[in-house]
């Protein structure tokens, strides 16, 4: 089988060694970073993340760091989410738009103080556009990728093995907050946060070079909690109705089509690039919108481009991401529906490799 030749353009992470031995098995490339996609099997993972603990290497969820007098208003012309009420140790979900209103990024903003934000990106070159955005409009705040490499804690013990290692302080953190916590003195922003729906946090580990030492401790401390190296699961992120930036949406969509137009404050959000295209877009409503469909048969194989969804014939959307599910003993999925066909219960079949599937809009995510 052809392998991927490595290159300086295609970067190891603060981490990589705690993986390698870990025994992955396979990555994927994100923001020219390695990501891991599977440890034991994907079925495997998911039962252990889903009843046990693990650590995931996320340096590719890279940082782009705004820091200076404008730095909350670039970060606000970035995103329709209104900003105003964000305090410091704050995280919020954001949806990064361009001047049509298409989705660019669906990162979470860490806001460090007013004038220091990090923005911790989905897979794409949101560095430029924001450098880009930064020159054109002259503002005073500087804009570059910081030495922060985030390191997530995910699963049921979650919080176990990170009070272990940080003090019971670190249970007291609300959903998408965060707080210091000091590491080979160095202090670590720790939030509540992560992609998986079991619950746990992510550490943004600023400094590679305490990387391993961090790895190593965590291991340390959770080996009677069965601690694994994972990483974000494919089967576990459908069922949480998780999505993928580049799989599940691109810049073709707005971040109504996306389901996330709760978090676009288009009235308020005075500044934000793409307002005016959002304005029309609430007004008009979106003629397509993200479902969870359940598709029947056999275990589907693997969603590597969009599955066309049919109904009476007539092309009506399509199913980008896809999994067999051990716990809801269906093949679960994430589609793009047309208004006419989004209602739940609707029934539709979905073109797989494997041929044609009756498939089951639902009402909402399993998880």
């Amino acid at each position: 089988m052809p392998q991927i030749s490595l290159s300086r353009r295609l970067r190891r992470t603060p981490f990589s060694e705690g993986v390698e031995a870990a025994g992955v098995k396979g990555y994927t490339v994100y923001n020219r970073m390695l990501l891991p996609t599977v440890f034991e099997s994907v079925e495997a993972d998911y039962r252990h993340l889903k009843t046990h603990v693990q650590v995931w290497d996320v340096s590719c969820e890279r940082q782009v760091e705004l820091r200076g007098p404008d730095a909350a208003k670039l970060m606000q012309m970035l995103t329709p989410r209104d900003l105003r009420g964000m305090l410091p140790g704050q995280c919020f979900y954001v949806p990064i738009v361009d001047e049509t209103g298409g989705m660019l990024n669906d990162p979470v903003a860490v806001k460090l103080s007013d004038d220091r934000w990090w923005i911790s990106i989905a897979d794409s070159d949101l560095l430029l556009w924001v450098k880009g955005i930064a020159n054109g409009y002259r503002l005073d705040v500087l804009v570059d990728e910081p030495d922060v490499s985030p390191l997530a804690v995910q699963g049921p013990k979650a919080d176990e093995l990170m009070a272990r290692v940080f003090g019971n302080r670190v249970r007291d953190i609300r959903f998408f907050k965060f707080d210091m916590f000091e590491f080979e003195g160095r202090d670590l922003a720790v939030a509540r946060s992560g992609y998986s729906k079991q619950g746990g946090f992510e550490i943004y580990v600023e400094g590679s070079e305490i990387g391993m030492p961090l790895w190593n401790v965590l291991f340390k401390a959770g080996e009677d909690l069965q601690v694994r190296a994972g990483c974000p699961n494919l089967i576990e992120r459908i069922e949480g109705g998780l999505l993928s930036y580049g799989n599940d949406m691109t810049d073709d969509n707005t971040p109504h089509e996306c389901g996330l137009g709760k978090f676009c404050n288009t009235h308020t959000a005075i500044g934000c690039i793409g307002r005016d295209a959002l304005l029309r877009v609430t007004k008009e409503g979106p003629v397509q919108q993200i479902r969870p469909l359940a598709i029947e048969g056999e275990p589907v194989p693997p969603c590597d481009r969009p599955w066309s969804v049919f109904a009476g014939g007539k092309r009506v959307g399509q199913v980008t991401s896809a999994a067999w599910s051990p716990d809801f003993e269906t093949n679960v999925s994430i589609g793009m529906v047309r208004l006419s066909h989004w209602d739940a219960g609707t029934e539709v079949e979905v073109e797989t490799p494997d041929g044609m599937r009756r498939a089951i809009v639902q009402k909402r995510f399993w998880i």
